[in-house]
């Protein structure tokens, strides 16, 4: 018999001791005590485009996307955000803008969300977690960066390769038109771009 799955917080705290093994047990608990833990049902929608987002989540179990609908209401995905990763409109959170992109849930999913407040009150706690959260948002720009250059000049096959890097665990979770979409390819490409790399 299976042990019963861990907390979202339970989730969060282990994330913290590997990000951060120095962090005491207060300080932990001072943190955790920022987040709300909530659940979403698949294709819940957590932040709308066009509305002011006023949450971002660190995803415990399950996986969220953010994506951007176009006039002819073709969907584009930007991110996904499995297990240990973290979704937010950060401009649209910090600035009170409305949201460039929608964050919904493609699995049943347990998020711990934090507000508009969260980074004022991390300074507040410890130096320690507010370099880490700075270095958190430098990774996602950075990757966010290295997605606009692969989209723009790499071959569907190597983006592809790129998706099973930075996702490892999502190719057999997803459906087929979300990883297309999310590669800018159609499912068609995507299946051909399969078995010829199954065929190496």
């Amino acid at each position: 018999m299976n042990p019963p799955p861990a907390s979202p917080l339970a989730v969060l705290h282990d994330y913290f001791r590997r990000q951060l093994p120095a962090a005491t047990p207060d300080e932990l608990a001072a943190i955790e005590a920022l987040f709300e833990p909530r659940q979403l049902a698949r294709h819940e929608v957590l932040v709308r485009a066009d509305e002011v987002a006023r949450v971002g989540a660190f995803v415990a179990r399950g996986c969220l996307r953010s994506f951007v609908v176009d006039a002819k209401g073709k969907e584009h995905i930007i991110q996904f955000a499995p297990e240990n990763w973290w979704i937010s409109d950060q401009n649209s959170l910090n600035r009170h803008e409305p949201a460039q992109f929608s964050i919904d849930a493609v699995e049943d999913a347990e998020v711990l969300l934090f507000d508009a407040t969260f980074f004022r009150k991390l300074s507040q706690l410890t130096p320690a977690f507010t370099e880490f959260f700075h270095r958190l948002l430098q990774n996602n720009v950075r990757t966010l960066q290295r997605r606009l250059v692969l989209t723009l000049s790499a071959s569907a096959e190597q983006r592809y390769v790129d998706f099973l890097q930075t996702y490892p665990t999502l190719a057999r979770r997803l459906p087929q038109r979300m990883i297309a979409s999310y590669l800018g390819v159609t499912p068609e490409s995507l299946s051909r771009i399969r078995r010829e790399l199954a065929g190496h």
